[in-house]
C-alpha cells in the first residue's frame, strides 16, 4: 500500500493509527522488559515464593474484560447512529474503568494488609516488582480513562457523524490494548512465581 497516496484526511487518518501502533509497541516493550527482569529477579534467595494474588486482583480481572465489551459495542451502536444506546455504554464503560481503579488499590491494601510494602525494611523484591507493574499499568489506565471521558465529550458533542469516528476508533484500539496488558500481567503474576 502507498502511503502517500490518498486524500489529505485520508493521509492523517493513517498516520493518526500508526502513531497509536508505535505507541503500543512501545509500551509492549516496556512491559516485556519489566516482566524479563522480574524472571530473573525470581532466582534470588529473597524472592517470596508463598505471595499470593489479591483477591481484588482476581475482580478487576473480570471488570476490566467486561469494560471492554462494552467499549467495543458502544462504538458499534455510535458508528451506526444508535446515539443513546452508545452513551450509555460509553458511561458503563467509563465506571467499569473507575472500578477497575478502585479494585487496583483495594489489591494493594490487601497485600499490605499481608505485610508487604513497596519500600522498606518491610519490603521484598517481589513486592515492589508488583506494585512497580500494577502502579504502570494504573497511569496507562489513567491516561485510557481520559480518552474515555474526551470520547464521552466528543459524542454528546456530536462529533462522531457521517463516519467521522477516529476519535473512538482510536480510544477503543487503546482502551483493548491496556485491557490485554492487564490480563498478561495478571497471568504473568499468576503463574510465574
Amino acid at each position: 500500500m502507498d502511503y502517500t497516496q490518498g486524500t489529505e484526511e485520508e493521509k492523517i487518518y493513517r498516520a493518526k493509527k500508526n502513531m497509536l501502533w508505535f505507541g503500543i509497541i512501545s509500551l509492549t516493550m516496556s512491559f516485556a522488559g519489566l516482566t524479563s527482569a522480574y524472571v530473573i529477579s525470581k532466582e534470588r534467595k529473597d524472592w517470596l515464593t508463598d505471595f499470593e494474588i489479591p483477591q481484588a486482583f482476581y475482580l478487576s480481572l473480570g471488570v476490566i474484560i467486561l469494560s471492554s465489551i462494552t467499549f467495543h459495542f458502544a462504538k458499534d451502536l455510535i458508528q451506526k447512529n444508535d446515539d443513546s444506546k452508545g452513551m450509555w455504554l460509553l458511561i458503563t464503560t467509563l465506571i467499569l474503568g473507575i472500578a477497575f481503579v478502585y479494585l487496583q488499590f483495594r489489591g494493594f491494601s490487601e497485600i499490605i494488609a499481608k505485610g508487604y510494602f513497596f519500600t522498606g525494611s518491610e519490603s521484598s523484591i517481589t513486592t515492589s516488582f508488583i506494585y512497580l507493574v500494577v502502579l504502570m499499568h494504573l497511569a496507562h489506565i489513567s491516561v485510557a480513562l481520559i480518552t474515555v471521558l474526551v470520547v464521552i465529550y466528543n459524542h454528546y458533542k456530536q462529533k462522531y457523524k457521517k463516519g467521522k469516528t477516529l476519535g473512538i476508533e482510536l480510544a477503543v484500539t487503546f482502551w483493548h490494548f491496556v485491557d490485554i496488558l492487564w490480563i498478561y500481567l495478571f497471568l504473568f503474576l499468576y503463574f510465574v512465581r
